[in-house]
């Protein structure tokens, strides 16, 4: 119980931060709306058929849930300097003498960043419905769970390594070396059918493709195929395991 009223004290705490500053979320929406807008469209040549081209809905519901993965992958990834940046400022020392968990202190901040992609991915979900994008709610709201988790996995994984690293000049190039690898191979411009075989194969160690995989076939509207119930397994333990693991880097740093 006490966890979960410090967790929720972290978490209004970061959000009000947020809110008083709602131009990062206006910053973290310009990328993924070019993108949405320019290069989405290339997509319908790109996914035709003998039959003919594809038509731009096909296109927005291949790209829209890449897109989505992309913001959770490279907005959570990122998020570790953030980390770093509180502690170098001394915020995270100030805090410690309070008996708010170490857990709830970390987990709040990550949750605050989660909350932020979401509302990102609502936006951008919005709007790609004019443009032909279509939505069946059960399923795409079972994805933007898948969503959230995918944020908080990538987030988590990001501070452990800030954490690791603890050089903000270090951790930027490394974080950029390891994310543009795990967003293509995760599928998040192209799915992966276009790949040959071999990048299939290399692919599937990747968390971030079988949430790719499973959010594609949620706003597809395709909720009993397997890979759905296979992505949100795989996305639900990585997260397990990447919360555990910077929780107690985030404890050991605080000694």
């Amino acid at each position: 119980m006490k966890f979960a009223r410090d967790l929720w004290l972290v978490f209004q705490r970061h959000m009000t931060l947020l809110v008083r500053s709602p131009v990062w979320i206006a910053v973290g929406l310009a990328q993924p709306v070019v993108y949405l807008a320019f290069f989405a469209p290339l997509l319908r040549g790109a996914l035709a058929t003998p039959a003919g081209p594809a038509s731009y809905a096909t296109a927005y519901m291949v790209y829209v849930p890449g897109l989505l993965i992309a913001i959770a992958g490279f907005g959570g990834l990122f998020s570790g300097l953030g980390v770093l940046a509180e502690l170098r400022a001394g915020i995270i020392e100030r805090i410690r003498v309070t008996p708010v968990s170490r857990s709830a202190l970390l987990l709040g901040r990550a949750l605050r960043e989660v909350a932020n992609m979401v509302i990102q991915g609502l936006v951008i979900t919005v709007l790609a419905v004019p443009l032909g994008l279509t939505l069946p709610l059960v399923d795409v709201l079972l994805g933007y769970l898948l969503f959230a988790l995918a944020a908080l996995m990538a987030t988590s994984l990001s501070y452990g390594f800030g954490l690791l690293i603890r050089n903000e000049a270090a951790l930027g190039p490394v974080i950029n070396a390891v994310a543009q690898p795990l967003m293509l191979l995760g599928g998040v411009l192209l799915p992966l059918t276009l790949a040959p075989l071999w990048l299939r194969r290399v692919a599937a160690w990747n968390p971030f493709y079988w949430a790719t995989s499973a959010l594609r076939a949620l706003f597809a509207g395709h909720l009993g195929q397997p890979v759905v119930w296979q992505g949100l397994l795989v996305v639900a333990g990585m997260t397990c395991l990447a919360v555990a693991w910077s929780a107690r880097m985030f404890a050991r740093s605080l000694r």
